[in-house]
């Protein structure tokens, strides 16, 4: 029998090489890891047993029929239940997908990685719905979905790695609403804390931080009137916006809980338009894991906060706002994130994320890692992550954070606790091309949003298109005014 250590131990990196199905000339050849498992029969789409499976080391079963078959279910038989499922392993070519693309247009970002919801065509004319996951662990030994599903288990679901640095793998069990982590041994074989999903679309709150499945169709928008409106012309109507921390405008009245995101659409979207405002810029609204950051030091980039509903109930407040004719701005934050175990820190035991370098790397101020601007992967996930909101939430603006602090290398730093640029100066090239791109790609595909800074230094062109040497922002944000 081959060495299956590696399985057995959840430290392979090409799991497709070890199990599903292989057809030989004899037939097919079957395997299957599945910690638990007493007994695994193959079943054929048609419901014939094509193997009864023999168990020939811990968690590990084999199998063989002489039928060419390439599509099939499992009947796993545990010392509490029975149960059939598809085998992930039989839809490698689906989990491959995932990776063909990202690279070329940045929404394939959120359209391709994380947990995406997919129908597969079977051999037999019908169709079934699986969870296609996808991760950026470039450098990592192993990388497993560990879920609800699973029991937590990192033997279960061991990923397959591409030679882009990708992980994927196509789950068919997996639905709607389960939680999830990845389960990642770096290059020397230590596991780390298991992680949330970079793209993942909503999260579970302390202490958990789990990812969770969503289906982002599921909601009906119907603020389709605001969204297509003709000749608007931001520069010169009148903008009146309030700005908001939701966990703090206003609490029920027994003050032991937020406002939902439903509550808001009334309570809140009555008293912007009483008071004559135009739009609600809210502080960052991406999940995070420290109250006490107000959202400015975001963990999840592609979830809104779970502290006050669901992603749906955000996309209903939005609605809502549309539907009063506020239009929604929302903090976003590309400069730094927090080094919780859960995030993005290290993410595969390296630096994936952020700058290697502590000098460019760490933030001394906010004792936070800087994203990598320099990174083509890294700029792809923030490019995307401004589409992103526009595309997902019908976002109307984005407030730019921190703004200075990537525009320069020396910000909060003294001499000799910051590099220099290729020209020996205080500019981070890296951080104004990618700021520059960011604006490009939301004017161009999101005409009627704005883009704005919140930029506390004398930078010049902060507000010029990038055609005229600027960084492209529609306005920046009066610091004075603070």
């Amino acid at each position: 029998m081959a060495d299956l250590t590696h399985i057995q131990t959840a430290s392979a990196s090409h799991p497709f090489s070890d199990l599903g199905a292989f057809m030989h000339a004899d037939g097919t050849f079957f395997r299957f890891c599945l910690p638990g498992a007493n007994a695994v029969d193959v079943i054929a789409l048609d419901g014939s047993v094509l193997s009864q499976c023999k168990r020939v080391a811990d968690g590990i079963f084999t199998g063989h029929t002489s039928l060419s078959v390439s599509q099939y279910l499992l009947n796993v038989t545990t010392q509490d239940t029975q149960y059939q499922v598809y085998d992930p392993y039989a839809f490698k070519d689906e989990a491959y997908h995932a990776v063909h693309f990202v690279d070329h247009v940045p929404q394939n970002v959120y359209e391709q990685l994380g947990a995406q919801i997919i129908t597969i065509d079977l051999d037999n004319g019908e169709q079934i719905s699986a969870v296609r996951f996808a991760v950026f662990a470039p450098n990592a030994q192993s990388v497993s979905v560990v879920a609800e599903f699973n029991l937590w288990n990192d033997l279960s679901h061991q990923m397959q790695k591409t030679d882009m640095g990708y992980w994927v793998l196509v789950i068919p069990q997996a639905t709607v609403g389960d939680k999830y982590k990845y389960a990642i041994k770096d290059e020397h074989g230590h596991s780390l804390p298991h992680k949330a999903d970079p793209v993942g679309f909503s999260a579970e709150q302390y202490p958990s931080h789990a990812s969770k499945i969503i289906d982002h169709n599921a909601y009906q928008w119907t603020d389709s009137k605001w969204m297509n409106r003709q000749n608007h012309d931001p520069y010169h109507q009148p903008m009146s916006i309030y700005e908001v921390q939701l966990a703090s405008w206003k609490r029920p009245h027994d003050d032991r809980r937020y406002l939902t995101y439903r509550e808001l659409a009334v309570d809140l979207v009555k008293y912007v338009v009483d008071m004559g405002y135009t739009h609600i810029e809210l502080m960052p609204i991406s999940e995070y894991p420290f109250d006490g950051s107000w959202g400015y030091q975001p963990v999840g980039l592609f979830a809104p906060t779970s502290r006050f509903g669901s992603v749906d109930d955000f996309k209903y407040f939005v609605d809502a706002c549309h539907q009063a004719n506020i239009g929604v701005i929302i903090d976003w934050v590309p400069a730094h994130f927090p080094e919780d175990g859960h995030g993005l820190a290290r993410f595969d035991g390296t630096c994936v994320y952020e700058y290697e370098d502590p000098r460019k790397g760490w933030h001394p101020d906010w004792n936070s890692c800087i994203y990598d601007f320099g990174k083509s992967e890294v700029r792809q996930f923030l490019v995307a992550n401004a589409l992103f909101w526009c595309d997902k939430f019908h976002i109307d603006g984005l407030r730019v954070d921190a703004v200075a602090s990537m525009l320069y290398l020396d910000y909060s730093r003294n001499d000799g606790e910051w590099i220099p640029n290729v020209d020996g100066g205080n500019h981070n090239y890296e951080a104004i091309s990618l700021l520059r791109w960011v604006n490009q790609a939301v004017y161009a595909a999101h005409p009627n949003v704005i883009t704005i800074a919140e930029e506390s230094t004398s930078f010049a062109r902060v507000s010029r298109p990038v055609d005229m040497d600027g960084l492209g922002f529609g306005f920046k944000w009066n610091m004075g005014w603070m």
